[in-house]
């Protein structure tokens, strides 16, 4: 059964890459802003099965679409991607010295039977603290853009964690064994994808 990454994050795709799993992509747009007294529990959740039901109609075949939605949060404040160079730099102050939650909601959806299965996935990752200059060179470097909480811990941002507890695969954005044993719940069996698309 094809599986469909509704994703452009070159990061999730590189996740499903390494593990060895085929997928095709179906790159999708959706509102992501959250709504008045939502959880980011419940944010995360909500925009992954978003993401999966805007792929469903593109999908001419049998599938199962993967989707997914990744936020920090840290004492109640939810952050998402940085828009700019000044919010990257209050992102990372904010977390510097301290423990934050980073959260990815996952959507599993087999079409055409519309079956869905999802999780949630919660890692505690701890920061160094972090000097006005570390900070400043990081946001230069570009790599805080395009990431929640404005960091990848698989890049340059590697050096400042000094602890995670919980699945590494979810601060990357994908939480790989979550992923797997939601994919076998739906009955799908690994096969060669032939590039399809959408």
């Amino acid at each position: 059964m094809r599986l469909i990454l509704a994703s452009a994050s070159p990061r999730r795709a590189e996740v499903l890459r390494d593990a060895g799993i085929p997928f095709d992509v179906c790159v999708v747009s959706i509102d992501e802003v959250p709504r008045p007294g939502e959880k980011v529990e419940e944010m995360v959740a909500r925009l992954a099965e978003e993401k999966a039901r805007a792929a469903a109609p593109q999908i001419r075949d049998v599938a199962i679409i993967v989707a997914a939605d990744t936020a920090v949060e840290l004492t109640g404040k939810t952050l998402g991607k940085p828009r700019d160079a000044a919010e990257a730099r209050e992102m990372l102050s904010f977390l510097s010295g301290r423990a934050h939650r980073v959260l990815t909601g996952l959507c599993v959806l087999r079409v055409p039977e519309g079956v869905v299965r999802s999780a949630v996935e919660n890692t505690r990752v701890t920061f160094a603290p972090l000097t006005q200059k570390e900070i400043a060179d990081y946001v230069a470097s570009g790599e805080p853009f395009d990431k929640a909480g404005g960091y990848a811990i698989q890049g340059l941002a590697g050096r400042y964690i000094t602890r995670i507890e919980g699945c590494y695969f979810n601060v990357v954005g994908l939480p790989l064994a979550r992923l797997y044993a939601l994919l076998k719940d739906l009955g799908w069996a690994e096969e060669r994808s032939e590039a399809l698309g959408c």
